[in-house]
């Protein structure tokens, strides 16, 4: 699968993310960096076909009003350690990719998998 991390989440998600055999880019790894606009990350992802991955509520809306990103991550830990959030996600990996499959809209917390229909 193919996934964007967005500018809040650590470069080092991204890294989990290529290591579990997916392709990943950060935005730190885009020519404008973390500088990169919510709508400028959309549209790589849609041209693409990448999973935004993100705690940035502006993509949910985004999400909701235009149907943008196209498939959406969101996680929802609150503040979480970079081990823990990796840990995590590494937990739940096989499953979120699975949902993709079928969902859009998926969001992870320290205790649940919400599927947004």
């Amino acid at each position: 699968m193919k996934f964007l991390v967005d500018a809040q989440l650590p470069k080092r998600l991204a890294r989990l993310l290529i290591a579990e055999g997916h392709d990943a880019v950060h935005t730190l790894d885009l020519p404008r960096e973390n500088r990169t606009t919510d709508m400028q990350v959309e549209v790589l992802a849609s041209d693409e076909k990448r999973v935004v991955v993100t705690k940035d509520n502006d993509f949910v809306a985004s999400f909701w009003l235009r149907g943008r990103p196209e498939k959406l991550l969101l996680i929802s830990t609150g503040n979480i350690s970079n081990d823990d959030l990796c840990g995590l996600v590494s937990e739940n990996l096989d499953r979120l990719v699975a949902m993709f499959t079928h969902f859009n809209f998926i969001e992870l917390s320290r205790g649940n998998i919400v599927i947004h229909a």
